[in-house]
């Protein structure tokens, strides 16, 4: 599998909004996840079902963002990052009128499931940010990025339980979707597409077969209680989950392009990395399933809090509020001690949050302080975990990583759902025909959690030391430091200029780098008077390739010892002209 690298390359003009437009659009996406979270107790009711059913509207949105994520990442290497990630915007808006027009189970299911599609723009908005931000300002810009997940999660309870508690709830997917037309208009307007594609074919059949796995494996999570966790349905049904995933893996480690580069996860500070994603995603649900519905509950059951449906929100607004605060503050911890430590270090502090969640139950503003120190944490191992895998992978195979990263989020918040909604909904009291959340089901939840972090900070332990070839890109905490390390970064590479038949420098051709094997390795543009530097993962035996609208294509033969020296390479492109 082939993919685009921008680490080396000029970076195009990009406009100041640039980052707030793509963590707006990062932070819609994710207001899908909790956006009847304010609601979620009555939704048995709104939708005439069992509350095990209803659980399902959360879930479908988190499956379908776990399948999305590889699918629109993919797919914006081949065919561009913006457009994919309008398209997947476009999705979410399509299925929440979907949802807006319905108040049956399957259809507000198959709503709910376009609007998850959507998940695929945040690994997209950071391999965007990736193509076009300078490396001083990229760690910052891809810690808010990642850490949009929560932000949007947060912020959307408040909002969500306003316009639930005085309008027809049906208008909340009216506003989700008038903010992704929004946010569609101001990626038009502000963001501008990536010059660089990656070659190959979509694996039609890899998406299939994820799709099926994780479909297989959550659904007898959500239905077990119900079914019987020993019956031959759900046994059969993960035993068949097991089966597709591994057909599934088989595949592809075998395919030439497949839709998810498993080869990398095979490296530990990828693999423990991604782990410590799936604890990370499990703790941060659980959180946004549990306080909402235990500050609403009436005070007669003689642990509810008593809260009307927008206080509740306003009290659990601060853990969006909290990560968003946290993006900077990660930016300097990281300079200082690198993204593993911060990753330690807010995972420490979710499992402080949950552990004194246990006793701080009992009033609402007990409620905002475990909002607040989940919020940080959370914030905290989010930011770190885009830098981290940057940090394990050669620039070739961010792309890759990422959306894999980004997957296993999904994972992990797909879980909670199911997890999380089946302990409540199997220790509620059936009061009246209407099942009601216990005390007891609300601290099963948090030990659950409490749990998850410390897997999650067990794998981020055993995460290997940052490679110091990643050093400046994740550490570089000035300009002067990234132009510094950009520096050396160049020396162990290729350099040179890009001209025509003449002798005259071409502006913006594409470079691209190919190792032995036919792998792309690297890619750049040229800047405005024709050089080009690009760095290389290895010593050995490359061509560079060339082309330019007006030009013909160049390919050059050219080796590299692998020390700290330089090649200097001129790429003469052809002169005859060729259409564009």
């Amino acid at each position: 599998m082939t993919h685009t690298s921008t680490a080396d390359q000029p970076q195009r003009k990009a406009s100041g909004a640039v980052v707030p437009v793509l963590a707006f659009a990062g932070i819609v996406v994710a207001v899908m996840q909790t956006l009847l979270v304010p609601v979620i107790k009555d939704l048995p009711q709104l939708l005439d079902t069992e509350p095990s059913n209803a659980t399902w509207v959360l879930t479908s949105t988190l499956l379908s963002g776990a399948v999305a994520t590889p699918i629109m990442g993919r797919l914006g290497d081949l065919y561009g990052k913006r457009r994919m990630l309008i398209f997947s915007l476009s999705v979410m808006v399509v299925g929440a009128l979907v949802s807006a027009l319905t108040s049956d189970l399957l259809t507000m299911i198959a709503g709910r499931t376009l609007q998850g599609f959507a998940m695929g723009a945040i690994p997209l908005g950071i391999g965007l940010m990736r193509d076009m931000l300078p490396r001083e300002k990229l760690g910052s810009a891809m810690a808010l990025m990642s850490s949009s997940i929560g932000v949007g999660g947060g912020l959307a309870l408040p909002a969500a339980a306003l316009v639930a508690q005085h309008a027809d709830w049906h208008a909340l997917f009216y506003g989700a979707a008038g903010v992704g037309v929004l946010a569609i208009a101001l990626t038009l307007l502000v963001v501008p597409e990536s010059p660089l594609r990656a070659k190959g074919t979509f694996d039609v059949l890899g998406a299939i077969g994820l799709s099926a796995g994780l479909v297989l494996f959550l659904l007898p999570i959500t239905k077990g209680s119900d079914w019987g966790w020993t019956s031959g349905t759900t046994l059969g049904l993960f035993g068949a989950s097991a089966v597709v995933l591994v057909l599934w893996g088989v595949m592809e480690l075998r395919v030439k392009a497949p839709l998810v580069d498993l080869r990398t996860t095979a490296r530990p500070a990828v693999l423990f990395t991604n782990l410590a994603s799936i604890m990370v995603g499990v703790s941060f649900y659980v959180v946004s399933l549990v306080l909402p519905q235990l500050l609403q509950l009436p005070k007669s059951t003689g642990y509810g809090l008593g809260q009307s449906m927008v206080v509740a929100g306003l009290l659990v607004a601060p853990l969006g509020l909290t990560m968003m605060v946290t993006a900077p503050v990660y930016a300097r911890l990281s300079a200082k001690y690198g993204p593993k430590v911060t990753l330690i270090l807010g995972m420490l502090i979710i499992a402080i949050g949950y552990g004194a969640g246990l006793g701080l139950m009992s009033a609402a503003w007990q409620s905002l302080v475990i909002a607040v120190v989940l919020g940080a944490g959370i914030g905290l191992a989010y930011s770190s975990l885009p830098a981290l895998i940057v940090g394990a992978v050669p620039a070739s195979e961010t792309g890759a990583a990422n959306g894999l990263n980004t997957l296993m989020r999904s994972i992990g918040t797909s879980v909670s759902s199911a997890v999380i909604g089946m302990v409540l909904a199997n220790t509620a009291n059936n009061v009246n025909g209407v099942a009601i959340p216990t005390m007891h089901g609300f601290r099963v939840s948090f030990l659950i959690a409490t749990g998850a972090v410390a897997v999650g900070l067990l794998m981020a332990l055993l995460l290997p030391r940052n490679r110091p070839a990643a050093k400046p890109q994740l550490r570089a905490s000035s300009e002067e430091d990234a132009v510094l390390a950009h520096a050396e970064e160049v020396l162990r590479g290729f350099r040179g200029r890009v001209l025509d038949a003449t002798g005259t420098p071409v502006a913006r051709a594409q470079v691209t780098l190919i190792d032995r094997r036919g792998r792309q390795a690297g890619a750049t543009l040229s800047s405005e008077d024709g050089t080009y530097t690009l760095a290389v993962p290895t010593q050995g035996a490359y061509v560079l390739a060339a082309r330019a609208t007006g030009h013909g294509p160049l390919a050059s033969a050219a080796t590299h010892a692998g020390d700290d020296n330089a090649v200097d390479l001129d790429l003469s492109l052809p002169g005859e002209t060729v259409s564009a």
